[in-house]
């Protein structure tokens, strides 16, 4: 691991954090707090869920209630004025959120001798956190659960179909790849890979809005078949991590990838788009088997 490298990610999110605390009641601008830290807003938001445990926006929410909670216990403050204090536009929307967060409605909580005002914080923090630097608990394995290593990867031209929506959903667009790359003959091309592209940060848009691609690698020199972009990956050196196993657990492998492993790692950032990689048919291998590769690049 690279000291300095860890140290960044660390003082970057850091930063967001000292930000985002000392200012609960603004709206927070995600790409303001991917300039703050000094990141790209794909990757930081990666990195930060992953270092902290929560998004920018659960860490405001959990600390809002915390602060509604600590009024109501400490204060003679109407419940409908805490309500509001806390963000919510109607009593009813942060009694809903009260109970399923401290077991209670707010009334009931503020007869409650025995109430804690703190809900569980992955990363230490609360409402009434005075010094971060002494409190904050980065999650991070040191490398020690998770491999990382770094794979040279020549440039790619992508033949692609584009996905808009959830990127889990992205299946559909390989099953249109798959009819029109057939009918093109590209899956007879040596050494041809599935690839999956993502553009955006699932944390600073909403999940309709996503762009991402499902690809697969074509030579120089053959024309693009009708109905497919063309899409140019750079060569050079990629953080991956191989994860073996089923597809609906990759959002949280990425999650640990970008917020955990990879800060241990103290390999940095560069631009450029997060890459998936398939390298095993899952139309004839286990699915115990599939191998996928996570794929970032660094500089």
């Amino acid at each position: 691991m690279k000291p300095d490298t860890y140290a960044f990610y660390l003082s970057a999110v850091t930063r967001v954090l000292r930000h985002l605390t000392t200012q609960l009641d603004s709206a927070p601008d995600l790409a303001a707090l991917a300039a703050l830290a000094h990141l790209s807003p794909f990757h930081f938001h990666r990195v930060f869920r992953g270092m902290v445990g929560e998004t920018p926006l659960e860490l405001l929410r959990r600390l809002r209630l915390e602060r509604a909670a600590h009024l109501l216990q400490s204060t003679e403050v109407a419940v409908t004025q805490v309500a509001f204090g806390a963000g919510f536009e109607t009593h009813e929307a942060f009694t809903r959120a009260f109970r399923t967060a401290f077991g209670e409605a707010p009334s009931a909580f503020r007869q409650n001798p025995r109430a804690r005002a703190h809900l569980t914080a992955p990363s230490g923090l609360h409402f009434d956190t005075a010094d971060i630097t002494t409190v904050f608990i980065p999650r991070n394995t040191g490398g020690q659960f998770m491999d990382v290593h770094i794979e040279h990867l020549p440039p790619l031209r992508l033949a692609t179909v584009v996905h808009t929506g959830p990127f889990n959903q992205i299946g559909a667009a390989f099953e249109r790849l798959g009819a029109l790359a057939g009918r093109a003959g590209l899956f007879t091309h040596p050494g041809a890979l599935m690839v999956a592209t993502y553009d955006d940060d699932p944390e600073g848009k909403a999940a309709e809005e996503l762009r991402s691609r499902a690809g697969i690698s074509i030579p120089e020199g053959i024309a693009m078949p009708e109905g497919l972009e063309e899409q140019r990956i750079a060569g050079g050196d990629y953080a991956c991590h191989t994860h073996m196993g089923g597809y609906e657990t990759l959002g949280d492998v990425w999650s640990r990838f970008m917020g955990e492993a990879l800060p241990s790692s103290g390999h940095a950032l560069a631009e450029g788009p997060a890459l998936e990689i398939y390298r095993t048919d899952m139309r004839t291998t286990p699915k115990a088997e599939w191998r996928t590769d996570l794929l970032v690049p660094v500089g």
